[in-house]
């Protein structure tokens, strides 16, 4: 099965019919890197035929293949921006959120381990959550203290707050790739512009004015502000309109197979795994023709 997935996946890219306009590129293109995705998933050995040759295509090949076809068409630089996720991608907690959440809790009577904290924050945080139809509304507090009191037990308003407070910090984060300033610095420069794309809530901005990371991205969408959460395409939509460029322009990269992958080309846009796909930004650039 995913042997025929690629293989139509390369017949429609490469065919003939291909250059009758971007439109019909860019969307082969989420498709070849839709089934390409599916693909690696659930193999490390997938191949598939071409029939016109009889040869062998692997992963790699066909993702060279992609990104050569569209340097032919854009030449060198192969996207105009790159839309980057923010927790998962750029930052991650700089120590297990379960552990931040039982220490600063002992004080106000949280007992629960770490394990069983963590279980029950996964178990809180996958329920659809009744307050809104978003669950980042402006700062999201409702949202967050209904997290905690599920995950610790704990509905004590001063712990939340500590909390809260914490997680707005520099010291709470850390950057999941140390070069990542010198290789945005080196990606906006060759022309590309940069946007976070981040469900968040408003505490996003300060946060990165925090980490001293602001200044590296052009536009920042965020879901408390855009009124729309990953995988909905109208967040990415909204990055794309504020770094005034086309979603088939743009490459989003992101830890989420659903909610930046998917989500991403439904927008239109190009997208890449993080973690499987691309696994440093110095790697992104060089995938869209940026020399670090």
């Amino acid at each position: 099965m995913a042997a025929l997935r690629m293989r139509k996946a390369t017949t429609l890219l490469f065919s003939s019919g291909i250059t009758q306009g971007t439109d019909r590129i860019a969307r082969t293109g989420a498709l070849v890197s839709r089934w390409i995705s599916s693909a690696s998933s659930s193999s490390s050995a997938v191949v598939a035929e071409d029939d016109e040759t009889g040869g062998v295509y692997g992963l790699g090949s066909v993702l060279k293949e992609y990104e050569d076809y569209r340097r032919s068409l854009y030449g060198d630089i192969t996207h105009k921006a790159l839309l980057v996720d923010a927790v998962g991608t750029l930052l991650v907690p700089a120590q297990p959120t379960a552990q931040i959440y039982k220490n600063i809790g002992e004080k106000y009577g949280v007992e629960y381990s770490e394990a069983e904290i963590l279980t029950r924050y996964r178990r809180a945080y996958q329920k659809p959550w009744g307050g809104s139809h978003l669950r980042y509304v402006n700062d999201a507090r409702p949202f967050w203290q209904y997290i905690v009191t599920e995950s610790t037990g704990c509905s004590d308003s001063h712990y939340f707050e500590e909390l809260y407070s914490y997680f707005t910090t520099e010291q709470a984060w850390k950057l999941c790739d140390p070069e990542a300033e010198k290789v945005f610095k080196a990606i906006k420069e060759a022309g590309v512009k940069v946007a976070i794309v981040s469900n968040f809530d408003t505490r996003l901005r300060p946060l990165l004015r925090a980490l001293r990371c602001e200044d590296w991205f052009d536009a920042v969408a965020v879901s408390a502000e855009v009124e729309a959460e990953k995988p909905n395409p109208t967040i990415f939509l909204k990055a794309c309109e504020l770094l005034g460029v086309k979603p088939e322009d743009a490459v989003h990269v992101g830890d989420d197979r659903r909610n930046d992958v998917w989500g991403a080309r439904d927008a239109g846009c190009d997208a890449w795994l993080w973690g499987s796909e691309v696994t440093s930004f110095k790697q992104v650039a060089q995938r869209i023709g940026v020399k670090v």
